[in-house]
């Protein structure tokens, strides 16, 4: 690069910076395009709208209505993938919608769940809603080049059975849809449809075509379901919890940055100015496609700001190392990035095929983490690969090209002996498991239980209050709150707010009906709240049984996907297992630190299981790519304990320093943020130590184990032959 292309390189460099930051913090137009400020928020951060369910049928069963309930988060998921649908009582389903405040349109557009039917012509039902799988809207070209619009249909098994005689026996005739009683469409029957994917035809418009999908969608309900209630919610965490966090956020960031540049020097500077623009681009990219932000959603930002620092620090070292050898400045920067290459490409990948698994397998909460944390990954490894040596390498071209401004020769730090110690950091970690199970178990025979579970996990009782003025949310944090845990001995209490009343939902564990009427009594002493104005009733867990499965089930396959990518490109089951076995290792003594901390499990509980997975997997690639590497140049007298014990030791450096700075950013997070925010980022920190001690010591000596006992049963077995 010249000096002319340096010096132009930075200014656009600079140029984005001002334009990302003006369009982060102003937006264009009056409505602000781009601004921060009109990222969609999640419930628990802005509120939104709750809506309530009667179920029409009598006596419904559990299975029915965990059936309906399901079906439904998969449909309110079209406005908010941070939405959640849970039991009320008996048979009431209630729904909260984040990021929305226009009850009364999304109960249009939600329509209301009824019977639907596809009936022939002498009035025979051919198949019911609970038969369709999904509908959705289809577009193609007529003949003239003109858009049109269908709806297609995907039955299930049963479903596609009867529609296939059905169609059959009725070619040439109309097959009624009948929702609630009127008749919505009336499709003549074209030919057999025997393969279970039907399509609706006719003079749609788009949206006649996706009322019509919608309205087939809502009709799949199991259970008949009556409008009881809605209203618009405030925030659980309210602006206090945005703004600390955004505080936070601002103090870690600049943390980090003063470290990358007392570390790192003009290198730290350069990826200092590329995370910058990592943050704004992230930034408008949740604006740009519509992305509602929640806690989880956080998360996984807080975990993609780690892993764009850490492909930093990994490009660095290699710089170091190369510089070390006695190579130019200019060298060591391109050899460092080229070798860097391999290990920031594999370990972002092992992370981005997990948050892929967790989009495709989850709902809710998963989706949202595993949707931030996707785009975080992709835009830091854009930032750390184009950016950052985009920006070094300009300032070598404008004349900064002393030795001294990227590396300062050290005393050469002596190895440790990681695989000597390995059957202690076996022995430790397998100490830390049997203890952490025997306090679950001391727990459970004290009748605590093994965890001890939030409201999102096992419900709880819901208390509506109307008091005598509008409460803030700090004002219900500091006064109502506390008068709440006292009578009922729950730490863990949420609250809502109805937006344009004085109303405040208090969600707590579930209390009899003596414990009922002392809150009651307190809340009328305290406040001069009118107890015979005050509603409770019984809710269901908001993460359903189906969600938590989802949730299992999607760790699961990503683990068996990082499991064969490794495997596929490191060419050895050996790494793969191990590093798939320490992840589950890391995972496990994190839901043991839940178990003895007593930190209630909930929403927040599978965000950090997911950030976990996420994160600690970055740190063992690394290694096993550098182990990778030493391998090329083995020879027959290698000594096989000393090579991995030099590939830990050459990146233990980056292991300390990626995760100090995370951790960083995650100690912030705890220190300022409220009770909600420090009760996912204190198990995060435990899970980020951890990671960190795993993949330093028990990963690559898992590795050694495998592979010298492994090879040398294959050794024997081919001197025998």
């Amino acid at each position: 690069m010249t000096k002319k292309k340096g010096i132009i390189s930075l200014i656009l460099v600079a140029a984005v910076i001002v334009l990302l930051g003006f369009t982060t913090a102003v937006g264009f137009g009056k409505t602000g395009t781009g601004a921060m400020k009109n990222i969609k928020l999640g419930l628990d951060l802005a509120g939104g709208v709750s809506i309530t369910y009667q179920v029409e049928d009598k006596n419904p069963s559990a299975e029915e209505m965990s059936d309906t309930i399901y079906k439904l988060q998969l449909r309110v998921e079209q406005y908010s993938t941070e939405a959640s649908v849970y039991q009320e009582g008996d048979d009431r389903i209630n729904i909260e919608i984040p990021g929305v405040t226009d009850a009364n349109k999304i109960l249009d557009e939600l329509g209301k769940p009824g019977s639907l039917e596809f009936q022939t012509t002498d009035g025979e039902s051919v198949i019911t809603g609970a038969d369709v799988d999904t509908a959705s809207v289809q577009s193609g070209q007529d003949d003239m080049g003109n858009a049109e619009y269908s709806v297609e249909l995907v039955l299930n098994e049963e479903g596609k059975k009867k529609f296939a005689d059905a169609t059959e026996a009725n070619i040439g005739q109309p097959i009624s849809i009948i929702y609630d009683g009127e008749t919505i469409s009336s499709p003549t029957v074209q030919s057999a449809i025997t393969g279970g994917v039907a399509y609706i035809t006719g003079d749609f418009t788009y949206d006649e075509a996706n009322n019509l999908a919608s309205t087939i969608r809502i009709g799949g309900l199991q259970l008949e379901l009556k409008e009881l209630r809605s209203n618009v919610v405030g925030a659980q965490l309210g602006e206090e919890a945005i703004s600390t966090s955004l505080l936070a956020g601002a103090i870690g960031f600049a943390i980090v940055f003063i470290f990358m540049i007392l570390v790192y020097y003009l290198p730290g500077l350069a990826s200092g100015i590329a995370l910058l623009i990592y943050i704004e681009i992230v930034l408008v990219i949740l604006n740009a496609f519509n992305v509602t932000l929640t806690l989880p959603g956080i998360a996984g930002i807080v975990l993609s700001i780690g892993m764009a620092v850490d492909a930093n620090v990994i490009i660095f070292a290699r710089v170091r190392e190369e510089m070390a050898r006695g190579k130019s400045v200019k060298n060591s920067l391109k050899t460092g990035f080229q070798k860097a290459m391999s290990a920031i490409v594999d370990g972002n990948v092992t992370t981005l095929i997990a948050a892929a698994v967790l989009w495709f397998r989850g709902s809710g909460t998963v989706k949202g983490f595993a949707q931030t944390l996707a785009i975080g990954i992709i835009v830091s490894m854009f930032t750390a690969l184009v950016i950052t040596r985009l920006i070094i390498f300009a300032f070598y071209a404008l004349g900064l090209k002393k030795e001294s401004l990227y590396y300062h020769p050290k005393k050469e730090r002596k190895e440790f002996n990681f695989l000597g110690r390995k059957k202690y950091f076996f022995t430790l970690s397998i100490a830390v498991m049997v203890i952490g199970l025997a306090v679950m178990g001391f727990n459970q025979s004290q009748g605590k239980g093994f965890f001890a579970y939030g409201l999102e996990f096992e419900g709880g009782t819901s208390t509506t209050v109307e008091f005598d003025r509008d409460y803030s949310i700090n004002e219900i944090d500091k006064e109502i709150v506390p008068v709440v845990e006292d009578v009922t001995g729950d730490h863990n209490v949420q609250t809502q707010k109805v937006a344009g009343t004085n109303q405040v939902i208090i969600k707590t564990v579930t209390l009899n009906l003596d414990q009922r009427e002392e809150l009651n009594q307190a809340l009328a002493d305290e406040f001069q709240v009118d107890p015979s104005t005050i509603t409770a009733e019984n809710i269901s867990s908001t993460v359903s049984s189906e969600m938590r499965q989802d949730a299992i089930v999607a760790v699961a396959i990503a683990a068996v996907f990082m499991l064969l990518y490794i495997w596929l490109r490191f060419k050895d089951i050996r790494f793969a297992t191990s590093a798939v076995l320490a992840l589950l290792h890391d995972v496990v003594v994190v839901i043991l630190f839940y178990a003895v901390s007593r930190i209630a499990i909930g929403n927040t509980f599978i965000a950090c299981i997911l950030t976990i997975v996420g994160y600690s997997i970055n740190a063992t690639i690394v290694i096993f790519d550098r182990i990778r590497e030493e391998l090329h140049y083995k020879t027959r007298t290698t000594d096989m304990e000393g090579l991995v014990n030099r590939s830990i030791n050459e990146t233990l450096t980056r292991s300390i320093y990626t995760n100090l700075t995370t951790f960083v950013m995650v100690a912030v997070l705890f220190v300022l943020g409220v009770s909600s925010i420090k009760e996912f980022a204190l198990p995060l920190m435990v899970g980020i130590v951890w990671g960190a001690y795993s993949s330093v010591c028990i990963t690559g000596a898992l590795w050694y184990v495998m592979k010298t006992r492994i090879g040398a049963k294959k050794a024997k077995a081919s001197v025998k032959k």
